[in-house]
């Protein structure tokens, strides 16, 4: 089969790899459609070495839908056949930690151990290729309502629902979305759907006149201090949530002044430098602040919010490309041409 081959940091080539084959409990797929994402872009620079991938050769790739073509042992007891339209997310977890059993298996406990815990695209094998073998625990039917365009859609809509509800918000809550990429603006959908009264986004250039044009308020930190242009459209008492979804030092420290009193920041953007943060203010205003990883079951409570329109993923749907063109997707992705969000791959 043909897959993206990432050999060392930045070096990377179409090649003719061994169809993967299914385990116990393991389905493999033909993709139809794979996206690209932030973490693909760092992954393959290098951003993580020894961490994701851990080694090479390593097939990167991660959010995909596509048709199940073979069964490993047990699968078929386990709801799947061959034909059936599905959607992957990244995590495979133990399931039997105290965090999987708990639901959260999107911070099992055996992380880091292959042997029970993968995560596809980043410490295993992933969905840059022809086909791709998962674990049944990460996969999911796609409704027919969806098509695979949009199931590759799935996963970043299913990490935009997780971090509103890691906000907590509540019905009529002002909510502050910080970077407007495809993460932040399903975030901002996600936020919505949840019963926000006001969603404000705060960004810059192409990727904020997206969010004006989705009908959210926005904020341009590039001409006016974003704190405090959200005190003066809030009358001066800031915002109930936060969702920082851009992940670097000044979005986090914004996202913190921003919020009222006894409000709550969740933060998804993974920071690749350490941040330095006043907590005076967290303690004497018991403003909250916490992480978002992935998704613990979101796909499916995302599904229905796609399927409805609630949760727009096809707004965010601007390139299409053949596998073969990987090189020229991926440079569209990262240097944003053309208005580039999410670029999809069809193998």
């Amino acid at each position: 089969m043909k897959a993206v081959v990432l050999t060392a940091p930045n070096e990377f080539a179409i090649q003719r790899v061994p169809k993967p084959t299914p385990g116990p409990q393991e389905v493999v797929c033909r993709v139809s459609a794979v996206t690209s994402c932030g973490t693909d872009a760092h992954l393959l620079r290098g951003d993580y070495p020894g961490f994701w991938p851990p080694s090479h050769p390593f097939i990167p790739g991660h959010e995909w839908a596509g048709v199940v073509c073979e069964l490993g042992e047990g699968a078929g007891a386990l709801g799947f056949a061959v034909g059936d339209r599905v959607a992957g997310t990244s995590h495979d977890a133990c399931g039997f930690c105290k965090k999987c059993v708990e639901g959260r298996y999107n911070v099992c406990e055996n992380y880091g151990n292959t042997d029970v815990h993968r995560q596809y695209g980043h410490n295993w094998q992933g969905a840059f290729a022809e086909y791709v073998v998962h674990g049944v625990k990460s996969v999911f039917h796609l409704p027919d309502a969806l098509s695979f365009q949009e199931g590759a859609l799935l996963d970043p809509a299913a990490i935009a629902l997780h971090t509103a509800e890691r906000g907590n918000i509540s019905s009529g809550d002002t909510v502050v979305v910080l970077g407007p990429g495809p993460v932040g603006l399903l975030a901002g959908d996600a936020a919505r759907a949840l019963g926000a009264g006001r969603v404000i986004v705060v960004g810059r250039g192409e990727r904020l006149a997206k969010a004006a044009e989705l009908g959210f308020e926005t904020v341009d930190y590039e001409t006016s201090d974003p704190v405090e242009t959200v005190q003066g459209m809030t009358d001066g008492i800031g915002c109930d949530v936060a969702l920082d979804c851009a992940g670097v030092p000044d979005s986090f420290r914004w996202a913190l002044a921003m919020l009222h009193k006894g409000g709550r920041c969740a933060s998804v953007g993974i920071p690749v430098e350490d941040v330095l943060l006043s907590l005076q203010d967290l303690v004497l205003y018991e403003k909250e602040l916490v992480g978002v990883r992935a998704t613990a079951g979101g796909m499916r409570r995302a599904m229905p919010l796609v399927a409805d329109g609630r949760i727009r993923v096809n707004e965010l749907h601007t390139h299409t490309f053949p596998l073969d063109e990987f090189q020229l997707a991926i440079d569209t992705f990262n240097e944003r041409r053309d208005g580039a969000l999410k670029v999809i791959l069809e193998p």
